[in-house]
């Protein structure tokens, strides 16, 4: 078992002798073996406990074990103490994702506060297999068959490749004692359900499922290397300013998966993704919201852009230089030199024509302007629609009206032709838009 476990770490490339490594230890079968293997294979570690204040005197127990052990072990020990259910309540989370959080929050910052390399956790085989049953029931894609990784970031599992019966065998083989959390014998949460009522009944029909679960999972994990290499060639083929052609999308072999892996990094649930690919082919202007990102029907074709807060309204009295936003600003002066910009962000105006205060805002329904070089007035919905505007795009076009409450310029498009330099100008009207410098 241990030349199997050695093999496995260097295999996935784990973990560094030359390196210090936290343990976490519970006190548990699985994690106290994990204990003994580490220091047996010349690891440098050193140990660490959550004490999560939910079993009252057993959680106390559990902490003076362990810190017994690594005394006569000489494992330097460091234990942390947590109010997991004020935690939760305050959070407005379960206990076990409570207890989740602090615990990785914790090894975290244990580990760079000391210098270590890795944080290493006694997830077993069997915790895998039960992982993907989870995870087979929730519903998944081929991510959540492949059960639980050997490495997350800094999170290393070195025992994915025996299981728990092996790892009490070896704590029997030399004498070990262990701790028993009783919350884990009480099929109260799903995991437990499937370890102490799905699993055995499993194992009546064949009794090397885990096993052959595991294997299956490994395969799986395989396989998804050569899978996610093709999604992502061909997301990164069709996907192309923010945006994706619908009807290049229904040829793909398979346009459920692509927008499966295209939204669900943008926080959007599969069943929200099923009504997006339902209605893939409705009418534009249909949006989907996730909290971070939201998409839109439009044109032809599907637009995926982050979320933004609605753009505040700026007034401005005069000239000078106003901050817009987190992250913009617009400049006005007036000049008796009369020439004509011809940038996109910078616009000259007959200053006789314009009426302070001037407003800046996002376009509304019904807003109407006379575009430059044009006689009768448009809807500047008609006018961006003909721009080939988005309607993400047109949510955030900016308008500068005047006191008159008229539209002076559609910002970053076109002028009005009412406050147009002619020949009559003496002076000009300078407005500029641009980026803030960091």
């Amino acid at each position: 078992m241990l030349n199997r476990i050695a093999r496995f770490i260097a295999q996935k490339q784990l973990l560094d002798t030359g390196k210090r490594h936290i343990v976490a230890l519970s006190g548990g079968a699985d994690s106290v073996a994990l204990l003994l293997i580490m220091k047996r294979l010349g690891y440098t570690i050193e140990a660490a406990h959550c004490n999560f204040r939910l079993r009252g005197d057993e959680s106390d127990r559990d902490e003076q074990f362990v810190v017994s052990l690594c005394k006569e072990l000489c494992v330097p020990i460091h234990l942390i103490h947590f109010d997991t259910v004020t935690y939760a309540e305050s959070h407005q989370v379960s206990i076990e994702m409570a207890a989740r959080e602090l615990r990785y929050r914790y090894f975290e910052q244990l580990r760079q506060d000391i210098g270590a390399e890795e944080v290493c956790v006694a997830h077993h085989r069997d915790d895998a297999v039960e992982t993907l049953l989870m995870n087979l029931i929730r519903g998944t894609g081929i991510h959540g068959l492949t059960g639980i990784r050997p490495r997350n970031g800094h999170i290393v599992r070195p025992l994915l490749c025996v299981s728990h019966a092996e790892l009490v065998s070896y704590l029997d083989s030399v004498g070990q004692k262990y701790v028993t959390d009783s919350s884990n014998l009480v099929p109260d949460v799903v995991r437990n359900k499937i370890r102490l009522q799905v699993l055995p009944l499993l194992q009546q029909i064949n009794p090397a499922v885990s096993e052959n679960i595991a294997k299956t999972a490994a395969r799986m994990e395989e396989a998804e290397k050569v899978f996610n290499e093709s999604v992502e060639s061909s997301v990164k083929e069709l996907f192309k300013e923010q945006s994706i052609d619908i009807d290049d999308l229904l040829q793909q072999p398979s346009p459920a998966y692509l927008l499966f892996e295209l939204l669900t990094p943008c926080q959007f649930t599969p069943a929200q993704i099923e009504q997006v690919l339902n209605n893939i082919k409705g009418a534009s202007g249909r949006t989907f919201q996730s909290p971070t990102h939201e998409v839109v029907l439009d044109r032809g074709r599907l637009i995926v852009e982050e979320r933004h807060q609605p753009l505040p309204q700026l007034r401005i009295p005069e000239t000078g230089t106003y901050c817009y936003g987190e992250s913009a600003k617009f400049r006005l002066e007036i000049s008796d030199n009369v020439t004509v910009s011809k940038e996109q962000f910078q616009v000259t105006l007959d200053a006789d024509k314009v009426k302070f205060p001037l407003t800046v805002r996002t376009i509304q329904t019904g807003d109407r302007f006379v575009p430059f070089g044009m006689k009768g007035s448009r809807l500047v919905s008609d006018y961006l629609t003909d721009v080939k505007r988005s309607l993400l795009q047109k949510r955030r076009t900016l308008v500068v009206t005047d006191a008159t409450k008229e539209i002076i310029w559609l910002v970053g498009e076109r002028t009005d032709q009412r406050f147009a330099v002619d020949e009559s100008t003496s002076q000009v009207l300078f407005i500029s838009y641009f980026l803030s410098e960091k």
